[in-house]
């Protein structure tokens, strides 16, 4: 059979070309006929030379076609493991968290050379490297990925080691560079760049989309703010240890959480090494007694539905007795107390009174219109559901009304009093920053009026009541203490020794509606007895810190010192300094 016939066959080429190749084919028997060698052996040449340019011609052309008119330039190169996510910032600008590229390295033991040395030299160059799994990728017959998010250094280390059969990926990996500075809010993701707790779970969609253009995702808290805010409540948590603390810092007129923290902590780069305990965003997800916190709300009711004015008096001077049992003060005064004095002594027995003048009926209805019987309204995934009275009769409102009987998140907490303190509207919680400006509504609790006179009963407690120790010259702070026992399953009964100590916050008190509000809250859970040896009630482990944070963060939200006398909203009769109860609540 001649060369076309087996190389090509007929019936495969078209006509023209198949007459070129039999044309050649002639060309070599007349040259084998002919007895010339060399000319048999050029045009033999020649052919190749023709089919190798014919198909180099061909890949070419085709390559020239792909690149100017085909989408495979927009592919690119394959993309690193994991989803993108675009950095989150705070307010300002500074950076929370971004995508960085790392490496995984990747063993084949088919190819290479010396087990031994292999082993030495990875182990020695990558001191977090697991032996075991080292030896196992080894041993092996594939191959297989052994250890991730080495940096371009590691990697760029272990490469010069000339290793065969060791090789790298690029992959995505999240990095957190303040490491636990703000840990619960920000949150994590995982290797598959899925948002798993905090912000990053929340704005997951949202990350991921931003990730396709230049800008970063920002975020409400100011870190000068959060700095302030951890560095203070750690030390607060140094002096009574406690068993759990949370911090937080919010813009009352548009609910933009400036600062949150929570301990103990965590550091999300490593968030599989923490624990439950750490990794518990307890502003958020825990739920807590909050004592007298929830004398502010029972003030504005008995107010805002007018079976009450400040001057209003309650009879405290024996203990209430309500059924089965007897409400008593933490500290007696065994006085007759306006609502004002009320508030600054703390009094359970006034407080229990003001309740029972509102009625079951409207103080269910005005905790249900402050946010208190549902899961704080923030983005954050963690938002816990309180625990609340299965019926509000007269014996709930009364433990209700001093904080006992239901049980709350601190964000939750903070929805309901930045709501007394703004002119009386309940608006979200967020943690995304908004709009310089921006303009927040949300559906009316209580009136201006009320808003106002609570800023000045707020005022008065830290002037003259249980919060003194949070007074800080010319920032016109005002607030209220929180001690509430703990309830002991066990026992079935309140314990005696194991409390949460809060202090909510305002500044400043001063100006109108309009002026620039801030709201500060600090909470312990089961605080020891500190340096100072005393009962740690909320005006005691939480007041002083909620004082200090203030005092740092003022110039950074723009509030400048008063001079001292500058007069109060609405203005409230005191009594006495040295009759008030200083430093003591329940």
């Amino acid at each position: 059979m001649s060369l076309g016939q087996h190389a090509f066959g007929r019936s495969s080429l078209p006509r023209w070309l198949g007459e070129r190749v039999w044309g050649l084919e002639h060309a070599f028997e007349r040259a084998r006929a002919s007895g010339k060698v060399e000319d048999d052996t050029r045009l033999r040449i020649f052919f190749v030379l023709v089919l190798f340019a014919l198909g180099f011609l061909s890949l070419a052309a085709g390559a020239t076609r792909s690149a100017l008119f085909s989408d495979a330039r927009a592919v690119g190169m394959a993309p690193p493991q994991g989803a993108a996510r675009a950095d989150l910032v705070d307010r300002n600008g500074r950076l929370l968290a971004a995508d960085l590229l790392h490496y995984g390295l990747y063993i084949d033991p088919r190819e290479i050379w010396d087990t031994g040395e292999t082993r030495r030299r990875l182990l020695a160059a990558l001191p977090a490297l697991d032996p075991e799994r080292l030896e196992r990728a080894l041993r092996g017959h594939r191959r297989v990925f052994v250890i991730g998010a080495l940096t371009p250094d590691e990697r760029n280390g272990v490469n010069g080691l000339g290793l065969p059969g060791v090789t790298f990926e690029p992959e995505k990996r999240r990095i957190y560079p303040l490491g636990p500075t703000a840990a619960h809010l920000i949150g994590f993701s995982d290797t598959g760049g899925e948002g798993l707790a905090g912000v990053e779970a929340a704005f997951n969609d949202d990350i991921r989309e931003a990730a396709q253009g230049p800008d970063p995702v920002p975020l409400s808290i100011d870190l000068r703010i959060q700095g302030a805010l951890e560095d203070e409540l750690w030390k607060a948590v140094a002096e009574f240890r406690p068993k759990g603390a949370v911090g937080v810092v919010a813009d009352v007129h548009t609910g933009e959480i400036l600062g949150m923290t929570s301990w103990p902590t965590f550091n999300p780069n490593e968030a599989g090494r923490a624990s439950n305990e750490q990794r518990l965003d307890r502003a958020a997800a825990s739920v807590f007694e909050m004592g007298s916190t929830f004398k502010a709300f029972t003030v504005a009711i008995g107010l805002d539905t007018g079976v009450a004015t400040p001057e209003s008096t309650f009879d405290a001077t024996t203990p209430l007795k309500l059924g089965y049992r007897t409400i008593t003060d933490y500290h007696a005064t065994h006085a007759v107390l306006n609502l004002v004095e009320v508030f600054q002594h703390s009094s359970n027995i006034g407080t229990a009174r003001l309740a029972e003048r509102v009625g079951p009926e409207r103080m269910g209805q005005y905790f249900d219109r402050l946010g208190l019987t549902s899961p704080a309204k923030i983005e954050l995934i963690e938002s816990a559901r309180p625990l609340t009275p299965r019926k509000w009769d007269e014996d709930a409102i009364a433990s209700v009304s001093f904080g006992h009987g239901i049980n709350v998140t601190p964000l939750a907490l903070t929805r309901a009093y930045l709501s007394l303190l703004n002119g009386g509207e309940l608006l979200p919680l967020t943690v995304h920053k908004l709009p310089a400006g921006a303009k927040v509504k949300g559906p009316r609790v209580v009136s201006e009026k009320t808003s106002l006179q609570m800023l000045s009963i707020m005022r008065a407690n830290v002037t003259g009541g249980s919060g003194r120790s949070a007074n800080i010259e010319g920032l016109y702070v005002g607030g209220k203490t929180g001690t509430g026992d703990k309830w002991d399953p066990a026992a079935r009964r309140y314990s005696t020794t194991k409390q949460v100590s809060s202090f909510a916050a305002v500044f400043p008190t001063t100006g109108d509606l309009n002026t620039r509000r801030y709201f500060v809250l600090v909470l312990m859970d089961e605080p020891g007895r500190g340096h100072l040896g005393v009962d740690p009630t909320g005006g005691i482990a939480a007041a002083p810190a909620v004082g200090r944070v203030i005092e740092r963060i003022a110039p950074f939200v723009g509030v400048r010192r008063q001079p001292a006398g500058v007069a109060q909203v609405v203005p409230v009769e005191q009594p006495p300094e040295d009759e008030a109860a200083a430093g003591a609540d329940r």
